[in-house]
């Protein structure tokens, strides 16, 4: 619904700037849109029904280090000695997080399996939108429109339809419009216009404040393991993202 909203909330600033043509775009840049919205939320959805929330979502977080690292073989920018560093602090987290000593639920293992390969399939989309370049960011109307659609067989397939009430459907527009919207744009233009290793600097922050989030939301317990595994997983991820070259 929410990537649905944004798709068409998109799709009419497009119209009113006379650009729907630019939604005209070859299959690949298609496959490498919708595939990168859609299998992210998808992987994502699947990590969180399957693992523990917090532990699957630092998992999903290495994806701002794993841009940093896969900007070398994919783009041909320099790796370095620092960026080496950082992404052994991001595993070392992650081993923590699910490593030995750590307990989970039957079928924790397949949810974060998905949270890895959430932030694997984020961090190859963005590197790759470099690539893309000549498609327009405007295009992301009609892949952001289609993704919604993907998303919508697979919950008719796999989940239990609830209605929303109206404090829900606010919360679905304004994720249309922000994080599930207006935040692809902005980042599909910083992607093929700037640096992704120095664009992922600002992401690095972002695995300590979700999990704090998720913890004021009561959805897990803020341990030992989990506070350090964090602070492994940012401080790799802007170790690796300062690093010169």
């Amino acid at each position: 619904m929410a990537l649905g909203a944004g798709g068409f909330l998109a799709l009419g600033v497009v119209a009113m700037r006379g650009g729907l043509g630019l939604l005209r775009q070859e299959p690949i840049a298609w496959a490498h849109g919708v595939g990168g919205l859609f299998g992210y939320h998808a992987l994502y959805f699947v990590a969180l029904a399957w693992a523990p929330a917090i532990e699957a979502n630092l998992l999903n977080y290495l994806w701002p280090l794993l841009i940093v690292l896969l900007s070398a073989p994919i783009l041909g920018l320099p790796l370095g000695g620092r960026r080496v560093i950082g992404a052994g602090l991001g595993f070392a987290g992650c081993a923590l997080l699910v490593g030995a000593g750590a307990s989970f639920p039957p079928g924790a293992a397949a949810g974060f399996a998905a949270a890895v390969g959430c932030a694997v399939v984020w961090a190859v989309y963005s590197v790759t939108s470099k690539r893309m370049a000549a498609v327009p960011t405007e295009a992301l109307a009609g892949f952001c429109i289609a993704a919604a659609i993907l998303a919508g067989i697979a919950h008719s397939v796999f989940e239990t339809s609830v209605r929303p009430d109206a404090r829900q459907w606010i919360a679905i527009l304004l994720l249309g419009a922000g994080p599930l919207g207006a935040a692809f744009f902005l980042w599909d233009a910083g992607m093929k216009r700037g640096d992704p290793r120095l664009l992922g600097t600002l992401a690095y922050a972002v695995p300590v404040v979700s999990t704090l989030l998720l913890v004021a939301a009561g959805d897990g317990v803020l341990t030992w393991r989990i506070a350090v595994a964090a602070v492994l997983v940012a401080g790799g991820g802007l170790l690796a993202a300062t690093a010169r070259g």
